[in-house]
């Protein structure tokens, strides 16, 4: 009896997000994109074109290209680094891609989460979540459903503390 009132409560705690969601990413000033929530993913990948390693302050950096729907222009964005691994890409073989570590902004909440660099023109989600980033979050995915969490509700420019 006790066990199943625990299952219960852990239940209720848990945020449910739809299969896709509206996410913003404000480390670029991406107020708000559409992200496919992939259970099937261990690694988050966001979508960035002519990736250039460079070196700023003894660390590895790139810049990248992430076209965004017209009228507005591609972005030109830089992040840091953080380490480079072999992902399996969508047929299941391994590349090696750069990693960088960036805000997601998801409803009210905003955390930070691994993600990495790939070409995902041909894809029709730029960003994909994967299960990395929603472990911690205490989240269930309703593969029924999409965008149950509505727009992020935090600007993208406010510099606020990351949820823990």
């Amino acid at each position: 009896m006790k066990i199943a009132r625990q299952k219960k409560l852990v239940q209720r705690t848990r945020e449910v997000v739809g299969w896709r969601e509206l996410v913003g990413l404000p480390d670029f000033s991406i107020a708000e994109m559409r992200a496919k929530i992939d259970t099937g993913a261990r690694t988050s990948a966001l979508h960035a074109e002519n990736q250039e390693l460079f070196e700023r302050d003894g660390q590895k950096w790139v810049r990248f290209k992430f076209p965004v729907r017209r009228p507005a222009p591609d972005l030109l964005l830089e992040a840091q680094v953080i380490d480079e691994r072999n992902i399996k890409n969508t047929g299941g073989v391994p590349e090696r891609r750069l990693i960088i570590r960036t805000t997601l902004l998801l409803g009210r909440h905003r955390w930070k989460i691994d993600v990495s660099l790939a070409d995902r023109k041909k894809m029709e989600f730029d960003l994909i979540l994967g299960r990395t980033a929603l472990r911690s979050r205490r989240v269930l995915v309703n593969p029924g459903s999409s965008f149950i969490m509505g727009r992020p509700l935090i600007k993208p420019s406010a510099r606020e503390a990351v949820d823990h």
